[in-house]
Protein backbone atom coordinates (compact mmCIF):
# COMPACT_ATOMS: atom_id res chain seq x y z
CA UNK A 1 0.00 0.00 0.00
CA UNK A 2 1.14 3.54 -0.76
CA UNK A 3 1.10 5.55 2.49
CA UNK A 4 1.40 9.12 1.19
CA UNK A 5 0.98 11.16 -1.97
CA UNK A 6 1.90 14.71 -2.92
CA UNK A 7 4.76 17.01 -1.98
CA UNK A 8 6.21 16.33 1.48
CA UNK A 9 7.78 19.03 3.64
CA UNK A 10 10.02 17.24 6.13
CA UNK A 11 12.75 15.93 3.76
CA UNK A 12 13.54 19.53 2.79
CA UNK A 13 14.46 20.26 6.41
CA UNK A 14 17.14 17.56 6.51
CA UNK A 15 18.61 17.31 2.99
CA UNK A 16 21.70 15.39 4.12
CA UNK A 17 19.98 12.73 6.20
CA UNK A 18 22.19 9.76 7.05
CA UNK A 19 22.01 6.68 4.86
CA UNK A 20 22.56 3.11 6.00
CA UNK A 21 23.74 0.01 4.13
CA UNK A 22 21.52 -2.73 2.76
CA UNK A 23 21.81 -6.08 4.50
CA UNK A 24 23.91 -8.50 2.42
CA UNK A 25 25.18 -10.93 5.07
CA UNK A 26 23.96 -13.25 7.82
CA UNK A 27 23.65 -11.80 11.32
CA UNK A 28 22.73 -12.98 14.81
CA UNK A 29 21.15 -10.77 17.46
CA UNK A 30 18.87 -10.87 20.46
CA UNK A 31 16.12 -8.71 18.91
CA UNK A 32 15.29 -7.93 15.29
CA UNK A 33 13.25 -4.76 14.73
CA UNK A 34 11.31 -4.58 11.47
CA UNK A 35 10.46 -1.00 10.52
CA UNK A 36 12.46 2.23 10.53
CA UNK A 37 9.80 4.72 11.55
CA UNK A 38 9.32 6.36 14.94
CA UNK A 39 8.25 3.11 16.66
CA UNK A 40 11.17 1.08 15.36
CA UNK A 41 13.64 3.89 16.05
CA UNK A 42 12.48 4.21 19.67
CA UNK A 43 12.77 0.44 20.18
CA UNK A 44 16.31 0.48 18.75
CA UNK A 45 17.21 3.37 21.04
CA UNK A 46 15.80 1.77 24.21
CA UNK A 47 17.36 -1.61 23.49
CA UNK A 48 20.75 -0.03 22.83
CA UNK A 49 20.37 2.02 26.02
CA UNK A 50 19.89 -1.23 27.97
CA UNK A 51 22.77 -3.01 26.26
CA UNK A 52 20.60 -5.44 24.27
CA UNK A 53 22.03 -6.54 20.92
CA UNK A 54 19.50 -5.45 18.28
CA UNK A 55 19.32 -5.14 14.50
CA UNK A 56 16.82 -2.86 12.73
CA UNK A 57 15.84 -3.47 9.11
CA UNK A 58 13.80 -1.08 6.98
CA UNK A 59 12.45 -2.05 3.55
CA UNK A 60 13.06 1.44 2.11
CA UNK A 61 14.71 4.40 3.87
CA UNK A 62 14.77 5.32 7.55
CA UNK A 63 11.78 7.58 8.39
CA UNK A 64 10.51 7.16 4.83
CA UNK A 65 7.06 5.72 5.57
CA UNK A 66 4.25 7.16 7.68
CA UNK A 67 6.79 9.26 9.60
CA UNK A 68 7.16 11.52 6.57
CA UNK A 69 3.43 12.27 6.64
CA UNK A 70 3.21 13.04 10.36
CA UNK A 71 2.49 16.62 11.40
CA UNK A 72 4.51 16.28 14.61
CA UNK A 73 1.98 17.40 17.25
CA UNK A 74 2.69 15.73 20.58
CA UNK A 75 -0.02 15.87 23.23
CA UNK A 76 -0.93 13.85 26.28
CA UNK A 77 -4.61 14.12 25.32
CA UNK A 78 -6.03 11.52 22.97
CA UNK A 79 -8.53 11.84 20.12
CA UNK A 80 -10.92 10.07 22.49
CA UNK A 81 -11.45 12.25 25.55
CA UNK A 82 -10.73 11.01 29.03
CA UNK A 83 -14.42 11.45 29.89
CA UNK A 84 -15.41 9.23 26.96
CA UNK A 85 -12.80 6.62 27.84
CA UNK A 86 -14.05 6.45 31.42
CA UNK A 87 -17.56 5.80 30.13
CA UNK A 88 -16.31 3.05 27.83
CA UNK A 89 -13.62 1.34 29.90
CA UNK A 90 -14.11 2.47 33.47
CA UNK A 91 -12.12 4.93 35.51
CA UNK A 92 -8.97 2.94 36.31
CA UNK A 93 -7.89 1.86 32.79
CA UNK A 94 -8.94 5.16 31.21
CA UNK A 95 -6.98 7.30 33.67
CA UNK A 96 -4.04 4.90 33.45
CA UNK A 97 -3.89 5.32 29.66
CA UNK A 98 -3.86 9.10 29.99
CA UNK A 99 -1.14 8.83 32.63
CA UNK A 100 0.90 6.59 30.33
CA UNK A 101 0.50 9.17 27.55
CA UNK A 102 1.68 12.00 29.79
CA UNK A 103 4.67 9.94 30.93
CA UNK A 104 5.49 8.99 27.33
CA UNK A 105 5.42 12.64 26.29
CA UNK A 106 7.89 13.49 29.04
CA UNK A 107 10.10 10.57 27.96
CA UNK A 108 10.11 11.84 24.38
CA UNK A 109 11.23 15.24 25.63
CA UNK A 110 13.98 13.60 27.67
CA UNK A 111 15.25 11.61 24.69
CA UNK A 112 15.15 14.69 22.46
CA UNK A 113 17.30 16.64 24.91
CA UNK A 114 20.20 14.36 23.98
CA UNK A 115 19.77 14.99 20.24
CA UNK A 116 21.03 17.82 18.07
CA UNK A 117 19.52 20.54 15.91
CA UNK A 118 16.19 19.86 14.24
CA UNK A 119 15.82 16.53 16.06
CA UNK A 120 15.03 18.33 19.31
CA UNK A 121 11.45 19.02 20.42
CA UNK A 122 9.88 22.40 21.13
CA UNK A 123 7.55 22.56 24.13
CA UNK A 124 4.17 24.09 23.34
CA UNK A 125 0.82 24.71 24.98
CA UNK A 126 -2.36 23.38 23.33
CA UNK A 127 -5.77 24.92 22.72
CA UNK A 128 -8.69 22.53 22.24
CA UNK A 129 -11.53 24.60 20.82
CA UNK A 130 -15.28 23.99 21.09
CA UNK A 131 -16.26 24.21 17.43
CA UNK A 132 -19.86 25.14 18.28
CA UNK A 133 -22.13 25.92 21.20
CA UNK A 134 -23.43 22.35 21.23
CA UNK A 135 -19.91 21.11 22.02
CA UNK A 136 -19.56 23.35 25.05
CA UNK A 137 -21.12 21.07 27.67
CA UNK A 138 -19.01 18.02 26.77
CA UNK A 139 -15.79 20.02 26.43
CA UNK A 140 -16.33 21.77 29.76
CA UNK A 141 -16.99 18.38 31.33
CA UNK A 142 -13.73 17.09 29.84
CA UNK A 143 -11.84 20.02 31.36
CA UNK A 144 -13.33 19.19 34.77
CA UNK A 145 -12.43 15.50 34.34
CA UNK A 146 -8.83 16.29 33.42
CA UNK A 147 -8.46 18.59 36.41
CA UNK A 148 -10.01 16.02 38.75
CA UNK A 149 -7.35 13.47 37.83
CA UNK A 150 -4.43 15.88 37.98
CA UNK A 151 -3.87 16.68 34.31
CA UNK A 152 -2.93 20.13 33.04
CA UNK A 153 -6.15 21.85 31.92
CA UNK A 154 -7.64 25.33 32.18
CA UNK A 155 -10.98 26.53 30.85
CA UNK A 156 -10.90 29.57 28.58
CA UNK A 157 -14.06 31.54 27.88
CA UNK A 158 -14.95 33.11 24.54
CA UNK A 159 -13.61 36.47 25.68
CA UNK A 160 -10.33 34.95 26.89
CA UNK A 161 -9.82 33.30 23.50
CA UNK A 162 -10.63 36.54 21.67
CA UNK A 163 -8.12 38.44 23.82
CA UNK A 164 -5.29 36.24 22.55
CA UNK A 165 -6.31 35.27 19.01
CA UNK A 166 -7.96 36.94 16.00
CA UNK A 167 -10.89 34.48 16.14
CA UNK A 168 -13.78 33.70 18.45
CA UNK A 169 -14.94 30.31 19.75
CA UNK A 170 -17.46 29.58 22.51
CA UNK A 171 -14.81 28.06 24.79
CA UNK A 172 -11.65 25.96 24.92
CA UNK A 173 -9.39 23.79 27.06
CA UNK A 174 -5.91 25.25 27.42
CA UNK A 175 -3.13 22.86 28.44
CA UNK A 176 0.59 23.25 29.02
CA UNK A 177 3.49 20.85 28.54
CA UNK A 178 2.72 19.51 25.05
CA UNK A 179 5.26 19.72 22.23
CA UNK A 180 5.90 19.88 18.50
CA UNK A 181 8.56 18.06 16.54
CA UNK A 182 10.16 17.55 13.16
CA UNK A 183 9.35 13.80 12.95
CA UNK A 184 11.81 13.12 10.14
CA UNK A 185 14.74 14.75 11.94
CA UNK A 186 13.71 13.23 15.28
CA UNK A 187 13.71 9.66 13.93
CA UNK A 188 17.07 10.18 12.25
CA UNK A 189 18.46 11.62 15.49
CA UNK A 190 17.15 8.71 17.55
CA UNK A 191 18.55 6.15 15.09
CA UNK A 192 21.91 7.88 15.07
CA UNK A 193 22.01 7.69 18.87
CA UNK A 194 21.05 4.00 18.79
CA UNK A 195 23.95 3.34 16.40
CA UNK A 196 26.31 5.24 18.70
CA UNK A 197 25.31 2.87 21.49
CA UNK A 198 25.83 -0.27 19.42
CA UNK A 199 22.62 -0.74 17.42
CA UNK A 200 22.89 -2.02 13.82
CA UNK A 201 20.72 -0.40 11.12
CA UNK A 202 20.01 -1.57 7.57
CA UNK A 203 17.98 0.20 4.89
CA UNK A 204 16.49 -1.20 1.68
CA UNK A 205 16.34 -4.59 3.37
CA UNK A 206 12.74 -5.83 3.36
CA UNK A 207 11.85 -8.84 5.47
CA UNK A 208 10.86 -11.62 3.08
CA UNK A 209 9.80 -14.36 5.48
CA UNK A 210 10.75 -16.22 8.63
CA UNK A 211 11.05 -19.70 10.12
CA UNK A 212 11.26 -20.75 13.74
CA UNK A 213 13.61 -23.58 14.68
CA UNK A 214 13.30 -26.14 17.48
CA UNK A 215 15.26 -23.98 19.91
CA UNK A 216 12.85 -21.08 19.46
CA UNK A 217 15.20 -18.96 17.39
CA UNK A 218 13.62 -17.12 14.46
CA UNK A 219 15.45 -17.03 11.12
CA UNK A 220 14.39 -14.07 8.99
CA UNK A 221 15.23 -13.42 5.36
CA UNK A 222 15.99 -9.70 5.14
CA UNK A 223 17.32 -8.02 2.03
CA UNK A 224 20.05 -10.24 0.62
CA UNK A 225 20.93 -11.63 4.04
CA UNK A 226 19.48 -13.51 6.95
CA UNK A 227 18.99 -12.45 10.58
CA UNK A 228 18.65 -14.96 13.40
CA UNK A 229 17.03 -13.55 16.54
CA UNK A 230 15.24 -14.63 19.69
CA UNK A 231 12.55 -11.97 19.37
CA UNK A 232 11.03 -9.87 16.57
CA UNK A 233 9.51 -6.40 17.08
CA UNK A 234 7.17 -5.69 14.17
CA UNK A 235 7.08 -1.88 13.99
CA UNK A 236 5.79 -1.32 10.46
CA UNK A 237 2.76 0.73 11.49
CA UNK A 238 -0.36 0.32 9.39
CA UNK A 239 1.39 -2.15 7.05
CA UNK A 240 0.69 -4.92 9.56
CA UNK A 241 -2.98 -4.71 8.56
CA UNK A 242 -2.10 -6.31 5.22
CA UNK A 243 -1.45 -9.72 6.81
CA UNK A 244 -2.82 -9.49 10.36
CA UNK A 245 -6.04 -7.50 10.54
CA UNK A 246 -7.17 -6.14 13.91
CA UNK A 247 -10.94 -6.35 14.17
CA UNK A 248 -11.24 -2.91 15.73
CA UNK A 249 -8.91 -1.02 13.39
CA UNK A 250 -9.64 0.87 10.20
CA UNK A 251 -7.67 3.06 7.82
CA UNK A 252 -8.67 6.49 6.52
CA UNK A 253 -7.20 9.23 4.33
CA UNK A 254 -5.97 12.41 5.99
CA UNK A 255 -4.55 15.58 4.44
CA UNK A 256 -1.95 18.21 5.28
CA UNK A 257 -0.85 21.56 3.91
CA UNK A 258 2.24 23.60 4.81
CA UNK A 259 2.35 27.28 3.92
CA UNK A 260 5.21 29.43 2.79
CA UNK A 261 6.92 31.25 5.70
CA UNK A 262 4.79 34.00 7.24
CA UNK A 263 6.28 37.44 7.80
CA UNK A 264 5.05 37.33 11.38
CA UNK A 265 3.08 35.05 13.69
CA UNK A 266 2.53 37.71 16.34
CA UNK A 267 -1.23 37.10 16.35
CA UNK A 268 -0.79 33.44 17.28
CA UNK A 269 -0.62 33.27 21.09
CA UNK A 270 2.44 31.26 22.18
CA UNK A 271 2.36 29.55 18.76
CA UNK A 272 0.34 26.93 20.61
CA UNK A 273 -1.03 23.76 19.04
CA UNK A 274 -4.66 24.22 17.95
CA UNK A 275 -7.32 21.57 17.44
CA UNK A 276 -11.09 21.43 17.51
CA UNK A 277 -14.01 19.29 18.66
CA UNK A 278 -15.56 19.07 15.16
CA UNK A 279 -15.12 15.75 13.35
CA UNK A 280 -13.41 15.37 11.02
CA UNK A 281 -11.34 17.84 12.97
CA UNK A 282 -8.87 20.48 11.97
CA UNK A 283 -5.54 21.01 13.70
CA UNK A 284 -2.77 23.57 13.26
CA UNK A 285 0.77 24.29 14.38
CA UNK A 286 3.73 26.42 13.32
CA UNK A 287 7.32 25.61 12.37
CA UNK A 288 10.68 27.17 13.33
CA UNK A 289 10.77 29.00 9.99
CA UNK A 290 7.28 30.50 10.60
CA UNK A 291 5.31 28.20 8.34
CA UNK A 292 1.81 27.09 9.30
CA UNK A 293 0.93 23.40 9.13
CA UNK A 294 -2.75 22.47 9.00
CA UNK A 295 -4.12 18.96 8.80
CA UNK A 296 -7.27 16.91 9.00
CA UNK A 297 -10.30 16.60 6.68
CA UNK A 298 -10.15 12.84 7.19
CA UNK A 299 -12.25 10.68 4.89
CA UNK A 300 -12.69 7.06 3.90
CA UNK A 301 -10.11 5.43 1.65
CA UNK A 302 -11.94 4.93 -1.67
CA UNK A 303 -11.36 1.33 -2.73
CA UNK A 304 -8.94 0.95 0.17
CA UNK A 305 -6.34 3.09 -1.63
CA UNK A 306 -5.04 6.62 -1.11
CA UNK A 307 -6.36 8.76 -4.02
CA UNK A 308 -3.68 10.40 -6.14
CA UNK A 309 -4.09 14.17 -6.47
CA UNK A 310 -6.81 14.49 -3.85
CA UNK A 311 -4.35 16.38 -1.64
CA UNK A 312 -4.43 19.36 -4.03
CA UNK A 313 -8.13 20.05 -3.52
CA UNK A 314 -7.90 19.39 0.20
CA UNK A 315 -4.93 21.72 0.48
CA UNK A 316 -7.06 24.58 -0.85
CA UNK A 317 -9.67 23.82 1.82
CA UNK A 318 -7.05 23.68 4.58
CA UNK A 319 -5.47 26.95 3.45
CA UNK A 320 -8.90 28.60 3.54
CA UNK A 321 -9.40 27.33 7.10
CA UNK A 322 -6.07 28.86 8.15
CA UNK A 323 -6.95 32.20 6.59
CA UNK A 324 -10.44 32.21 8.09
CA UNK A 325 -8.90 32.02 11.57
CA UNK A 326 -5.90 34.22 10.87
CA UNK A 327 -7.01 36.95 8.42
CA UNK A 328 -3.58 38.58 8.54
CA UNK A 329 -2.23 35.50 6.71
CA UNK A 330 -4.57 35.84 3.71
CA UNK A 331 -1.62 36.41 1.39
CA UNK A 332 -0.01 33.07 2.26
CA UNK A 333 0.13 30.25 -0.29
CA UNK A 334 0.69 26.54 0.22
CA UNK A 335 4.23 25.35 -0.43
CA UNK A 336 3.64 21.68 0.39
CA UNK A 337 0.58 19.43 0.42
CA UNK A 338 0.14 15.71 0.90
CA UNK A 339 -2.36 13.00 1.60
CA UNK A 340 -1.63 10.12 3.95
CA UNK A 341 -3.08 6.88 5.22
CA UNK A 342 -4.21 7.32 8.81
CA UNK A 343 -5.12 4.45 11.14
CA UNK A 344 -7.67 4.52 13.95
CA UNK A 345 -8.88 1.95 16.42
CA UNK A 346 -12.52 1.71 17.38
CA UNK A 347 -11.78 2.08 21.09
CA UNK A 348 -9.12 4.81 20.74
CA UNK A 349 -6.22 2.67 22.02
CA UNK A 350 -3.11 1.47 20.15
CA UNK A 351 -2.31 -2.21 19.57
CA UNK A 352 0.75 -3.42 21.45
CA UNK A 353 2.19 -6.81 22.27
CA UNK A 354 2.31 -10.47 21.18
CA UNK A 355 -0.12 -12.42 19.03
CA UNK A 356 -0.76 -16.17 19.40
CA UNK A 357 -0.42 -16.75 15.65
CA UNK A 358 3.09 -15.25 15.59
CA UNK A 359 5.18 -16.73 18.41
CA UNK A 360 8.24 -14.66 19.27
CA UNK A 361 6.79 -11.52 17.68
CA UNK A 362 5.81 -8.28 19.40
CA UNK A 363 3.67 -5.83 17.43
CA UNK A 364 3.81 -2.05 17.75
CA UNK A 365 0.84 -0.31 16.14
CA UNK A 366 0.37 3.29 17.27
CA UNK A 367 -3.10 3.95 15.91
CA UNK A 368 -4.79 7.32 16.34
CA UNK A 369 -3.88 10.97 16.05
CA UNK A 370 -1.34 10.68 18.86
CA UNK A 371 0.71 7.98 17.14
CA UNK A 372 4.16 9.15 18.27
CA UNK A 373 3.16 9.25 21.92
CA UNK A 374 1.51 5.83 21.59
CA UNK A 375 4.66 4.52 19.89
CA UNK A 376 6.67 5.69 22.89
CA UNK A 377 4.27 3.86 25.23
CA UNK A 378 4.57 0.74 23.07
CA UNK A 379 8.36 0.84 22.77
CA UNK A 380 8.84 1.09 26.53
CA UNK A 381 6.31 -1.68 27.22
CA UNK A 382 7.81 -4.09 24.69
CA UNK A 383 11.40 -3.41 25.73
CA UNK A 384 10.42 -3.80 29.39
CA UNK A 385 8.89 -7.20 28.60
CA UNK A 386 11.95 -8.29 26.61
CA UNK A 387 14.31 -7.30 29.42
CA UNK A 388 12.42 -9.12 32.17
CA UNK A 389 10.32 -6.24 33.52
CA UNK A 390 6.79 -7.61 33.38
CA UNK A 391 4.13 -5.13 32.24
CA UNK A 392 0.73 -6.32 33.43
CA UNK A 393 -0.87 -3.28 31.81
CA UNK A 394 0.16 -4.59 28.39
CA UNK A 395 -3.16 -6.50 28.43
CA UNK A 396 -4.99 -3.17 27.91
CA UNK A 397 -3.57 -2.98 24.41
CA UNK A 398 -3.90 -6.63 23.42
CA UNK A 399 -4.20 -7.35 19.71
CA UNK A 400 -7.06 -9.70 20.59
CA UNK A 401 -8.86 -7.44 23.03
CA UNK A 402 -12.58 -6.95 23.18
CA UNK A 403 -14.13 -3.49 23.51
CA UNK A 404 -13.38 -3.64 27.25
CA UNK A 405 -9.62 -3.64 27.92
CA UNK A 406 -8.31 -5.51 30.94
CA UNK A 407 -7.83 -3.11 33.86
CA UNK A 408 -4.17 -2.63 34.85
CA UNK A 409 -3.22 -4.58 37.94
CA UNK A 410 -1.55 -3.31 41.06
CA UNK A 411 -1.99 0.42 40.45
Amino acid sequence: MKYHTGKLYWPSTLPNAAQYPALDRDLHCEVLIVGGGVGGALCAYLLAERGIDAVLVERDRIAGGSTLASTGLLQYASDKTLTSMIRTFGEEPAVHFYQLSRKALERLKQIAEGLNGAARLTERSSLYLASSERDMTSLRQECDTLQRFGFSALWWSESEIADKFPFRYPGAIYTEGDAEMNPYAFVHGVVREAVRQGGRIYERSPMRGSERDESGRIHCRCGEGRVTARHIIWATGYEAQQFKKERGAHLRASFVTVTEPAASLSGWHEQCLIWETARPYLYMRTTPDRRIIAGGLDEILPGGKLPEGREIRQSHRLLAEIQRRFPDQNHLTASYAWGAVFGESRDGLPYIGPHPNYPGFYFLEGYGGNGTVCSMIAAEMIVDELTGNRRDDLAMFSLERSSKPVPPQGL
